[in-house]
């Protein structure tokens, strides 16, 4: 493994006085918001000091960091196996182990290592999806394949494990197990994707014991991750499948309420989002957007979307197809279909603005000027949204982070700095990207490819 530590921002990573750590998907409170403060407000002219890199092997699936250490899962395939470049290659089979690795935060030097065979049979067989989920003295990791490792984070022995497709006869998504497990109390909760009424199982969280399932849903399930809010003065476990949203009850898994929501292609990878005191908004690719309003024991549709494709002439509202939205107040910032970054009106899903300029590549003035184009747009173009303090960090899939501000009255863009070379082949047409959600955590962020991963300082000097 090489690993490469600039001294100069040695330390800078870890021990920083009010560090937060970033120990599950999407941060702390599973929300995307970076709290932290005594950060820059804009790049040092040569971009954001290197505090260390190593290699990786191939995957989406984004770092964990949490106590000084970094969790990252990969895919190492066996000798002479190749990765497809297409991600809809028909048949494809990539042999292999996945690894779930352990590093110090502050230089980047391997804990420990543990692996597992495996034998991808997916679409977009690049690798695992899901984020390792940090809690306490374990670690838990959901690979593409179905396997949820739980493995101690002193040296990574594995505790316990399952295989949904092996113990709970669950079929295999089109494009993996991509659903990030929550961990609620004494429960590790995952959509399962079982039969027999086990599409949402809650596990023991340090056995590994069944304590509930519940739900079914035929055919792919999808991708998005469970969530659990409080609406009604009640706590509710949110799932969103590909026939519904419903509500349950986190102890128990008891049906409180559903609502019906077919998605075309089992799309339904953004994260649901909490708007208000009682609504619930959802988003996906071909489908449009949903606005719900929860109670205690049942939900009712505010607005659907009136989308009919996918195409930037055909989606009205938010057509998300990774990234997880942000709501502020009366508005929703997002990246739609074709990479719009999109502001819509929460109550109604009007659209208030639109612009290409985040999730284009950084390039001379004149081009992002003119960048919202619509021969600039690209399918699945992608850009994740990080609320910090008053503004936003950007990261898009041309591996570029960006400084902004968002609001209704447009999108302002403060700074930028590219941080990582896309290496994913899988969006055709030789275009390359990089679709891993960064950790942002000890006044750093953490980024990845399917090369390496890196580690730059963004604290103020």
């Amino acid at each position: 493994m090489r690993v490469l530590l600039t001294v100069v921002a040695f330390g800078v990573c870890a021990g920083a006085v009010g560090a937060e750590d970033w120990p599950q998907w999407l941060g702390p409170q599973r929300d995307g918001t970076w709290r932290e403060d005594g950060l820059v407000e804009k790049f040092p002219a040569r971009g954001p000091k290197v505090a260390w890199k190593t290699d990786i092997g191939v995957g989406y699936a984004g770092p964990a960091v949490a106590n000084g250490k970094v969790f990252v899962i990969d895919l190492v395939p066996a000798e002479k196996a190749k990765v497809p470049s297409d991600g809809f290659a028909k048949g494809a089979r990539v042999p292999g182990k996945e690894r779930v690795q352990c590093l110090d935060a502050a230089t980047g030097k391997p804990v420990w290592s543990t692996d597992y065979p495996v034998d991808y049979t997916i679409s977009y067989a690049a690798g695992p999806r899901c984020t390792p989920t940090v809690d306490g003295d374990m670690v838990y990791t959901l690979g593409a394949m179905g396997d949820l490792k739980a493995v101690t984070v002193a040296d990574g022995k594995v505790v316990w494990s399952k295989n949904f497709m092996k113990d709970y006869d669950a079929g295999l998504p089109v494009w993996g197990f991509s659903s990030h497990p929550l961990v609620d109390g004494d429960k590790l909760i995952c959509l399962v994707g079982g039969t027999n009424d086990r599409l949402v199982v809650a596990f023991d969280k340090k056995t590994g014991k069944e304590l509930w399932a519940s739900q079914n849903c035929q055919g792919d399930f999808g991708y998005s991750p469970p969530m659990i809010y409080e609406f009604g003065g009640k706590r509710q476990l949110i799932v969103w499948h590909t026939r519904a949203v419903v509500g349950l009850e986190p102890d128990t898994g008891k049906l409180l309420w559903r609502v019906p929501f077919e998605v075309k292609y089992a799309l339904t990878a953004p994260t649901p989002r909490k708007v208000g005191a009682d609504k619930l908004f959802v988003t996906s690719f071909y489908n449009g957007s949903l606005l719900l309003k929860v109670g205690a024991d049942k939900a009712s549709v505010v607005w659907k979307s009136k989308a009919r494709g996918e195409t930037p002439d055909l989606t009205t509202d938010l057509s998300s197809i990774m990234a997880t939205p942000v709501v502020v107040g009366e508005h929703i910032y997002g990246v739609c279909s074709y990479g719009q970054l999109r502001c819509i009106e929460t109550d109604t899903g009007k659209r208030v603005w639109e612009s290409m300029k985040a999730t284009r590549g950084a390039r001379t003035p004149k081009a992002i000027a003119e960048s919202d184009e619509p021969s600039d747009k690209e399918r699945w173009g992608l850009a994740f949204l990080i609320p910090q303090g008053d503004r936003y960090f950007l990261f898009n899939e041309q591996g570029d982070l960006i400084i902004a501000k968002l609001t209704p009255k447009g999108y302002e863009e403060l700074d930028r700095a590219h941080l990582i070379d896309p290496t994913n082949t899988m969006a055709g047409r030789g275009r390359l990207v990089v679709w891993m959600h960064p950790a942002f955590a000890n006044k750093c962020v953490f980024v990845r490819n399917d090369k390496e991963l890196i580690c730059y300082s963004l604290a103020k000097e």
